[in-house]
């Protein structure tokens, strides 16, 4: 039987993801919390994903809601709970923060399409910007401004990833691209969900893209200077999916049949580089 430790430890690590190397350099209190954080997050991420049958997920995601609540009265039953819950209070860790992070992924069962931006932002807000938040908490944030940056960073970083997976998304029904933006530029969803390129599709991905990197100058232009040093994981993650965002961009954001990704050597190099380097 794996411990509550080792079970967050191989969620986290199994990810494959970007956050786990922006993590191998934090003290290991730290590193301990937002791995058990982290693994919350795919958990409730997972429930969407891996579940094709809407009204299961729901059930899923409402006994996670319910999960959440009684872990907070002191009774968790699961090992991703029972990992974190001892960090919470230490890192100012509430349950409006994992209610909200479920809030987001119930968005997904509910909604294929999002109208416009101010609509994607809230979903962005959601899964991202509140993830942000906890995790800046976590590295050590001693300037109430940080939580500014956290939410512009979270923003960034999902935008990347819908970026990222429109291709995977359509596959799903989903297109997370804002229907107005589509309108825009004269694409059509058929043409998204068919995977088919046009000269159209890469004028709205460019307009996309573009938003992204202000999105990421924005945010490191909030970061306040007294914290520069314990967000380094945020600005970890900065770095390696702002180069995955140019990847996108220079491959011509060929995104509808393959998946664009660094290799895990990059994702070190990169991460390695903010932490010895403090360069981006």
């Amino acid at each position: 039987m794996m411990n509550p430790e080792q079970y967050v430890q191989q969620k986290a690590a199994a990810s494959g993801s970007s956050f786990y190397y922006a993590f191998l350099f934090l003290p290991r209190p730290r590193r301990a919390a937002i791995t058990a954080f982290y693994a919350f997050c795919r958990e409730i991420d997972d429930v969407v994903d891996e579940v094709s049958d809407a009204s299961v997920a729901r059930v899923k995601l409402a006994w996670w809601q319910s999960e959440v609540a009684k872990s907070f009265n002191g009774q968790p039953s699961h090992p991703v709970m029972q990992a974190l819950m001892p960090h919470t209070a230490a890192y100012g860790i509430e349950s409006r923060h994992l209610q909200a992070v479920i809030e987001g992924c119930l968005m997904d069962l509910d909604q294929t399409r999002y109208l416009d931006y101010p609509g994607l932002q809230r979903y962005c807000h959601l899964v991202a910007g509140v993830v942000d938040e906890v995790a800046a908490q976590i590295f050590g944030q001693t300037d109430p401004a940080t939580t500014v940056y956290a939410h512009s960073l979270g923003q960034a970083l999902q935008l990347t990833n819908i970026l990222r997976d429109v291709g995977e998304d359509a596959l799903r029904g989903r297109i997370y691209l804002p229907v107005n933006e589509l309108q825009q530029f004269d694409v059509k969803a058929h043409e998204i969900l068919k995977r088919e390129y046009s000269e159209r599709f890469t004028a709205l991905m460019r307009f996309q893209a573009e938003r992204a990197h202000r999105l990421y100058d924005e945010a490191l232009a909030l970061l306040p200077a007294a914290d520069r040093r314990t967000q380094k994981p945020g600005l970890m993650m900065a770095s390696i999916y702002r180069t995955l965002l140019t990847e996108i961009e220079r491959d011509n954001f060929q995104v509808l049949h393959q998946r664009v990704s660094l290799t895990p050597l990059r994702k070190l190099w990169l991460a390695w580089k903010v932490q010895a380097l403090g360069r981006m």
